[in-house]
């Protein structure tokens, strides 16, 4: 029984504490200052033996069309559209308010199944403002207390008819639909690491504020999806959204924009940059989108070498590439500023894409998948160490104190990014400018091109249990084993 249900009310009325409680987890940012939420955010609820979607909704305000706040209720009245339920949150403690009543207007002329809630109505303080609701002319309210996890059961009661609905017109719709090969669904000739509908590729778009994460994402979805605008640091939320990237089965995390450290004052910001850097965590590639106008501030450094630090393949992009004169040249500049900026990503795919116009977007993708398929290869043991014979031959190690250092194997112990050790004596002394003369050979012997490289040193007497015992004599083994004179076979007791 799966169904959409959407939250929608005025700012502050509790939508996105709401949000965190059905679905069981801290996603969406909450604060006490109101109009928080700009963007849709959907997740998997879960609600007694219900199991639906549920999206978070920016509030209602009365606004102009073309002002923030206007753009945002233009997001909301969409979400309440595609929904196949609303759930209408008023505050119980603040009662009925007349904006409250422009907007329960408007909402029963959108959607067949808008539900009532009075959150905040734990205690005497939310008695009046709950007998207030039923003036609004929804049925009966739903008395609510999200922050404590009241009237759950309630709610879970009143959705029941909805997911009975849904449940019979995807029945319906089944019983129609021709028998499809789940084989050929998920890609059975795939690699393992291919993307399909259960797994599919995580990317996160990162960036400064105002360089067109949000209006990127819109042009490969398809659809005015996130909020966008000329102001900086409209997103606030990393908002992911699932869909089919040129047949590639997508999940993209759109974050907001990352300033200088010492600039972020604002609590809200702080959180917002968290949240940021955790889709970085979650995601498989990162694409850095830089402003054509001004590449590779000191910012975008950073950012991709927090991408670098946390293993994630990384694909660099230059958006609003049709506002540039001279294309070429800037190109090459472009290009030699990352070579020299930038060597811990050498190699990475370097696109140049214009996200208002839909330009090189297929380059863009291509890059991604591209960045992705290196970030998962793997390399056999022998062609390994057959390459570091010849490595080490080529450019033998040091020899502190007169010792050489040896390199005795290699193998590959992981992938996403890919992990080597080499086993090898003394690894401690191993200077720090041999390792990046290997990892620069995998890079280029071995076509890794652009993602992290984790090369470990290890010393093989490390796993040796029995190092540092002292030997034990051969008399003193055979008396303790009763093996000498006069304690052989036969001998007299």
């Amino acid at each position: 029984m799966s169904f959409t249900l959407a939250i929608v009310g005025r700012p502050n009325v509790g939508k996105s504490t709401l949000f965190n409680r059905l679905v069981g987890k801290r996603l969406a940012l909450v604060d006490d200052r109101p109009g928080v939420t700009r963007d849709l955010r959907e997740g998997e609820a879960r609600l007694g033996d219900l199991r639906f979607t549920v999206i978070d909704t920016a509030g209602l305000e009365e606004a102009g069309d073309e002002s923030l706040e206007g753009r945002m209720r233009r997001l909301t009245e969409r979400a309440v559209e595609m929904a196949d339920a609303c759930l209408f949150v008023i505050d119980a403690r603040a009662g009925v308010l007349p904006a409250d009543e422009v907007f329960a207007e408007i909402l029963r002329k959108k959607n067949a199944h808008v539900i009532l809630a009075a959150n905040k109505a734990e205690g005497s303080a939310g008695q009046s403002g709950l007998l207030e609701a039923y003036a609004l002319g929804l049925g009966e309210p739903v008395a609510l207390s999200a922050e404590h996890g009241e009237g759950l059961g309630e709610l879970a009661r009143a959705l029941m008819p909805v997911a009975e609905e849904c449940a019979q017109r995807t029945r319906a719709a089944e019983a129609g639909a021709p028998a499809v090969d789940v084989r050929v669904e998920e890609g059975a000739d795939a690699p393992a690491h291919a993307p399909t509908r259960t797994k599919p590729l995580q990317v996160a778009v990162v960036g400064r504020p105002n360089a067109g994460k949000s209006t990127l994402i819109n042009a490969l979805i398809g659809e005015d999806r996130l909020l966008t605008g000329p102001e900086a640091g409209i997103t606030r939320d990393a908002i992911s959204l699932g869909f089919d990237w040129a047949g590639t089965p997508t999940r993209i995390f759109d974050t907001a924009g990352m300033r200088k450290k010492a600039r972020v004052r604002d609590k809200l910001e702080k959180l917002s940059v968290a949240d940021g850097l955790r889709a970085v965590k979650f995601a498989e590639v990162v694409v850095l989108l830089l402003d054509a106008a001004t590449p590779f501030e000191q910012q975008d450094l950073r950012i991709a070498d927090l991408a670098e630090r946390e293993g994630r393949a990384v694909v660099v992009a230059v958006n609003k590439w049709d506002l540039v004169p001279d294309r070429q040249a800037r190109l090459k500049d472009l290009r030699e500023a990352f070579e020299r900026l930038l060597p811990q990503l050498r190699g990475a795919p370097l696109v140049t894409i214009s996200a208002r116009t839909g330009r090189g977007l297929d380059r863009l993708h291509e890059a991604v998948l591209q960045a992705h398929e290196v970030w998962n290869r793997r390399i056999s043991t022998a062609a390994l160490n057959r390459w570091l014979a010849d490595m080490t031959a080529a450019h033998p190690p040091p020899a502190p104190g007169g010792k050489r250092i040896k390199l005795r194997y290699m193998t590959q112990v992981r992938t996403r990014p890919p992990g080597f050790v080499v086993m090898c004596s003394q690894p401690d002394k191993l200077p720090a400018a041999y390792t990046r003369y290997l990892v620069n050979g995998l890079r280029e012997d071995f076509d890794l091109p652009g993602t992290p490289i984790r090369l470990t040193m290890r010393s093989q007497a490390e796993k040796n249990p029995y190092r540092g015992r002292r030997k034990t004599q051969p008399s003193k083994l055979k008396k303790h084993l009763g093996t000498g004179p006069g304690r052989g076979r036969g001998a007299r007791a």
